[in-house]
């Protein structure tokens, strides 16, 4: 036997308030029994729905309880498709990361940005490098200071363990143009020509860098 889906809002002959208050079109608004307000509803071919059971006395509205229900769920849709899911991107440094690589990763940060999306981005020191975190510190400014027009700083260099992070999100500016930019339409074998560069990256895939020697 189907599960029988209960209904969030009490209409009709579920209703058993001795009276309601009435709101709505074409109803005079006030206090009203039970009864004077299911004839207002039926007079119109309409439904009673209890819209607010906690007032007193419960609040009711005559409407067309079909239509009303279509409206609730396109209005939760709606909100859905507005939430925007975040993402985290990840651009990995080396100390010694030389100004090609660094704009190379420069500008992969702007484009996730313009996409909405966060960034964290890390020095990572291997072995004797760590005595160079001070470089570290000096490069993950650097990058912050050149994408400022785009981004905030939610979390200033901080060394953890052998990695030091730094934390972007966009400006709400940045977010809105995002946002309101709408997806490409593209076919099957247009993707497949796409050049792979310019593929969407998945949520918190690294930019990886070239693992570099440490200067002495």
């Amino acid at each position: 036997m189907p599960r029988q889906v209960e209904e969030p809002f009490k209409i009709n002959q579920k209703i058993t308030a001795r009276e309601v208050r009435l709101v709505g079109e074409n109803i005079e608004q006030g206090i009203y029994t039970l009864e004077q307000a299911r004839k207002f509803a039926q007079d119109q071919n309409l439904d009673l729905v209890e819209i607010s059971p906690t007032a007193t006395p419960p609040v009711c509205r005559v409407i067309d309880y079909s239509k009303f229900k279509y409206e609730q769920k396109k209005k939760t849709r709606e909100l859905k498709a507005k939430q925007t899911k975040v993402v985290l991107k990840e651009i990995r440094f080396g100390p010694n990361t030389d100004d090609h690589d660094f704009d190379f990763k420069l500008k992969h940060a702007q484009e996730f940005l313009k996409e909405g999306a966060k960034i964290k981005a890390y020095v990572h020191f291997v072995g004797r490098s760590i005595v160079f975190k001070e470089r570290g510190e000096i490069l993950l400014l650097k990058f912050a200071q050149a994408l400022e027009e785009l981004a905030k700083v939610e979390q200033l260099p901080k060394l953890e363990g052998k990695r030091m992070f730094l934390y972007l999100a966009p400006k709400a500016a940045v977010v809105a143009k995002a946002a309101a930019k709408p997806a490409p339409a593209v076919a099957d074998k247009d993707k497949a020509k796409a050049p792979k560069e310019k593929e969407a990256k998945p949520v918190s895939e690294a930019v990886p860098e070239p693992e570099t020697a440490p200067t002495e």
